[in-house]
């Protein structure tokens, strides 16, 4: 039997329907519900294992999965715990445009900040020990890291802590309990994590197009089509007005010797103030259209 690559994802959480969904527009047609560990694909020799985000980057360290999908916050905690060579094994290959987040000190909305060092002598709760770690021997800071799991915004409230170092992303659930964010620890989204040698040849070669296939959906997520009628004169002026163009493609306008059609893949995003400077550039006939696969 064929070896069957293995992609490692959240089962649940605020990455786990992204990720499928992202598995779904690279071409893998999932089986299995999220009751069970494992999804596997129809079309493709590909196995989802569906575990917590914090097994993820162990998984793909030690081989038990050729890919995953996790916080880069979680991939960065985790790895910090791993011996150089297992830390070695893991490696973040792409960024992926969802789960947006920081890692954030937070402290009291009545608590002073002068910089880092405000928060000398004070326990600050937090689930992210070794990232948090990191930030004070970096700024020089000797402070009390107090382990919390939950919601580590409370710990203030219950007398806990002074301080806290969490996931921050609208700055919401701060402001309800009465907090206020301070200083940035990590920026953090969603990655695409692979193995970084050992896997046979044949499983390589799926988990390298896996990758590209990957890469290939996240380009062209704000890529459009754009097609236009516009005169010969005003071709350079619109050109320049296509945002993140290659040269485009000009066709002649049957009947119309001074109007061509004008083809261009945009791969920023194409705004309404865009098509209206186009317009008053000379162009008429625009077509906007969604691109839903391409390979570079």
């Amino acid at each position: 039997m064929s070896q069957r690559v293995r992609i490692a994802v959240q089962k649940s959480g605020r990455l786990a329907e992204r990720s499928r969904e992202l598995l779904a527009r690279a071409g893998l047609e999932l089986v299995g519900g999220r009751d069970e560990l494992v999804a596997r694909a129809e079309n493709l020799p590909v196995d989802v294992l569906l575990v917590r985000d914090d097994d993820i980057p162990g998984l793909v360290a030690e081989g038990a999965a050729e890919l995953g999908i996790c916080g880069r916050n979680v991939l960065a905690e985790r790895t910090a715990a791993f011996t150089p060579e297992a830390a070695s094994g893991v490696v973040e290959r792409l960024a992926l445009h969802y789960g947006r987040c920081r890692l954030a000190i937070a402290l009291p909305r009545d608590r002073p900040w002068c910089g880092p060092e405000a928060l000398a002598g004070l326990r600050v709760a937090t689930s992210y020990p070794r990232l948090l770690a990191a930030y004070l021997a970096r700024h020089g800071v000797a402070a009390e890291s107090v382990a919390w799991s939950g919601a580590v915004e409370i710990a203030p409230r219950l007398g806990r802590a002074e301080a806290i170092c969490d996931l921050v992303a609208t700055g919401e659930t701060l402001a309800a309990n009465g907090l206020r964010e301070v200083d940035l620890v990590l920026e953090s989204t969603a990655v695409l994590v692979t193995a970084s040698a050992g896997a046979p040849r044949e499983t390589a070669e799926l988990a390298r197009l896996l990758v590209e296939r990957i890469a290939a959906v996240e380009r062209v997520r704000e890529s459009r089509y754009v097609m236009l009628h516009a005169p010969r004169a005003a071709l350079a002026e619109i050109a320049r007005l296509l945002p993140g163009s290659e040269s485009p493609t000009v066709l002649p306008l049957l009947g119309f010797p001074d109007r061509v059609a004008v083809h261009a893949l945009c791969r920023e995003t194409v705004f309404w103030e865009t098509l209206e400077r186009l317009r008053a550039a000379g162009a008429s006939s625009v077509l906007v259209l969604p691109v839903e696969k391409m390979l570079a």
